[in-house]
């Protein structure tokens, strides 16, 4: 019963694989808002009734490529990150920030999905919350450990206080920094976020033709509003 077990469960893992894969080209061609699971199962050559004992909506299998692409970009993040020495912490955010970029450009559709316009009648549910910020863990963990090893020195610039709730919701992710270093973590995360988002939807065409270098320095401005810059030069691995 144990062999049979398992090969039933190897097979309903193939066959999930399968469906998550179609579905995933298919956000190239029809947008998630489009996705249909009737259309997947066509594709796969399985009647449509069969394709809900896997996913019974096509909200459950939007919410399986949400985490396999929130997934995917944290996993692209760590290991750059972990490729560059703890005490670098300029090299490590530009390590993330060079990950996110790549991984984006590499897979646009995926990103489009997690970070573009919402899909109409979808919410996501809390079983895309861990995965949703495995890379801003990485992030801030780099700020914690820069401003606990005194690498940390942002110019002066107090948050008005009724921003304290937002700084400490957020604060999770950093233990023990102040406000003003939450507020500008969220700003140089907005600028990596935002500047991805204008190559990969394109609206960076016709307006910046060398993006390599025009992110780097991006990313380096991004870093001073951190208060890393002064602290490293390293270049990104």
């Amino acid at each position: 019963m144990t062999a049979s077990r398992t090969a039933r469960e190897r097979v309903r893992a193939e066959l999930i694989r399968e469906i998550t894969d179609i579905a995933r080209r298919r956000l190239a061609t029809e947008g998630a808002g489009g996705l249909s699971l009737r259309a997947v199962a066509r594709e796969m050559g399985m009647v449509s009734s069969a394709i809900y004992r896997y996913f019974p909506s096509r909200d459950d299998l939007l919410t399986a490529l949400i985490i396999d692409g929130y997934n995917a970009l944290g996993e692209a993040v760590e290991q750059a990150e972990a490729a560059v020495a703890r005490e670098d912490h300029l090299g490590r955010w530009l390590a993330v920030c060079h990950a996110v970029r790549g991984w984006a450009l590499a897979h646009p559709h995926e990103y489009a999905l997690i970070y573009g316009s919402p899909v109409p009648g979808y919410k996501a549910p809390q079983a895309t919350v861990e995965a949703r910020v495995r890379d801003v863990t990485v992030m801030g963990r780099i700020v914690s450990d820069a401003w606990r090893d005194g690498a940390l020195r942002p110019p002066s610039s107090e948050p008005p206080p009724e921003l304290s709730a937002d700084a400490a919701a957020v604060r999770e992710v950093m233990p023990g920094v102040p406000d003003e270093v939450v507020w500008r973590s969220i700003t140089s995360w907005s600028t990596l976020y935002g500047w991805v988002s204008f190559e990969v939807f394109g609206q960076l065409n016709n307006t910046v033709d060398n993006r390599e270098a025009a992110f780097d320095h991006a990313m380096r401005l991004a870093a001073d509003t951190l208060g890393l810059a002064a602290v490293s030069s390293a270049s990104p691995a």
